[in-house]
């Protein structure tokens, strides 16, 4: 498969909760191929974490921009938010690792 043909598979969403404004997420962003790989990069760039489930992208992209997600999501949304609670960055794990190691250094 060629790299182009891989770009054209792919898929993204981007969701936004306002629990002020709304009872679940709702889909601010959606696309595939070309849309999808600019979602991701704009999402890296701004220090969004990204979260890779091929057949939950696949559903999501299917619905309409600026509508919530259906009830039968809610469990899949909030064990992914669940995930992001426990997430920590690439460079935090870096830093403390550094940290970690001057202060055994010291001892």
């Amino acid at each position: 498969m060629s790299q182009f043909e891989k770009t054209l598979e792919q898929k993204a969403v981007a969701l936004k909760y306002d629990e002020t404004q709304n009872s679940a997420p709702i889909i601010v962003a959606s696309g595939m191929g070309y849309v999808a790989e600019k979602i991701v990069e704009i999402a890296n760039e701004n220090g969004v974490p990204v979260y890779e489930d091929n057949s939950l992208a696949t559903v999501l992209t299917q619905m309409k921009l600026g509508k919530e997600i259906p009830p039968e999501l809610y469990q899949t949304i909030v064990d992914i938010y669940a995930y992001f609670l426990r997430y920590v960055p690439k460079s935090a794990r870096e830093e403390n690792k550094e940290e970690t190691k001057e202060e055994t250094e010291q001892n």
